[in-house]
């Protein structure tokens, strides 16, 4: 690891990455949730192409249009709980463009963490409950650590340990709340 330039503004990018996505796992609303991972995706983007990490940056890319794909149906149809069809139909697609995209950048079996970790907190908003999105970090943040490691991001290995100890927080915060 060279501490060029490029490396630099990559770890500038990634710590304003994790400041938005702590506050996705402190939020109590769904909206916000998706709006805070929005602002956070595209400063993880911004790293990835600055660690030349390729299929992290087009898991940043799915994870953008799932986030919008999520914002707009839930303007349209309101805030619902109910899983229904279309639900379903938005989740297989999602992951299907997840994989699709996996073939195009592909860089060796632990380049799929970063393809796991966006397919596990894919589900984790789709399904719609905020406990359960928050147990989900734990996993997620373990693959998301894993890979930080692998393209030897040393502010995301940090920073991701840091918000999977926030996601058990805000986590067990719920559960003492009801």
């Amino acid at each position: 690891m060279e501490l060029s330039l490029e490396y630099i503004l990559s770890q500038v990018f990634i710590v304003i990455s994790y400041l938005f996505l702590v506050l996705t796992y402190q939020s109590k609303s769904r909206k916000n949730i998706l709006i805070y991972s929005f602002v956070s995706l595209i400063a993880n983007a911004i790293s990835y192409v600055f660690l030349q990490a390729y299929t992290g940056l087009a898991m940043c890319f799915v994870a953008i249009f799932r986030n919008i794909i999520f914002m707009i149906d839930e303007k349209r149809n309101g805030k619902s709980d109910e899983i229904k069809k279309k639900d379903i139909l938005i989740l297989i697609v999602l992951y299907a463009i997840s994989i699709i995209s996996t073939v195009f950048t592909y860089d060796g079996f632990l380049s799929l963490l970063s393809v796991f970790a966006t397919m596990l907190y894919t589900y984790s908003v789709w399904q719609k409950k905020t406990s359960v999105y928050k147990i989900l970090g734990l996993p997620i943040g373990i693959l998301w650590i894993a890979y930080n490691i692998y393209i030897m991001s040393i502010f995301g290995i940090i920073l991701e340990t840091i918000l999977t100890i926030s996601a058990i927080y805000g986590y067990c915060r719920e559960k003492k709340n009801k």
